[in-house]
């Protein structure tokens, strides 16, 4: 884990640059995809959705949560990943799911730059080294001018 800047065109400008995001995308499912069947079943996808902690705490403190209420909270984010209601979710819902995701998220943050706890390998971590990378780019070119 570690602390990271990030503002809501840190989270835009990664999604926007498709093939940096699409290679994010391919590489997060296929680590999801435990059987290696193209597809990522509830008991996949779940694992990654439960590191999200939607319901268990309350500013950084673990509250206790119902069992019940949290096994319908992941149902229903699966459900959403899940466009064609097959019990599965494709490479393409999940890019489409994950960008649709990571663009209410910047769109809820705004542009006012914040601080998070990031994990490494995260979507969210990822955006900001692909932002650092672009500024590096381009400090460097203004370096040889």
């Amino acid at each position: 884990m570690s602390v990271e800047v990030l503002d809501s065109a840190t989270i835009v400008n990664f999604v926007e640059d498709e093939e940096a995001f699409n290679i994010s995308i391919r590489e997060r499912f296929a680590h999801l995809d435990t059987n290696h069947d193209g597809l990522l079943s509830y008991t996949e996808l779940s694992k990654d959705l439960q590191c999200l902690r939607v319901l268990e705490t309350h500013f950084g403190i673990d509250i206790k949560t119902d069992p019940k209420e949290l096994a319908h909270v992941y149902e229903s984010l699966f459900e959403q990943f899940d466009h064609d209601s097959n019990g599965t979710v494709d490479l393409d819902e999940f890019k489409l799911e994950t960008k649709r995701m990571m663009l209410a998220m910047a769109n809820g943050m705004g542009f006012l730059p914040v601080q998070m706890v990031l994990e490494e390998g995260s979507l969210l971590k990822i955006a900001v080294e692909h932002e650092s990378t672009k500024t590096n780019c381009c400090l460097n070119l203004f370096k040889n001018v």
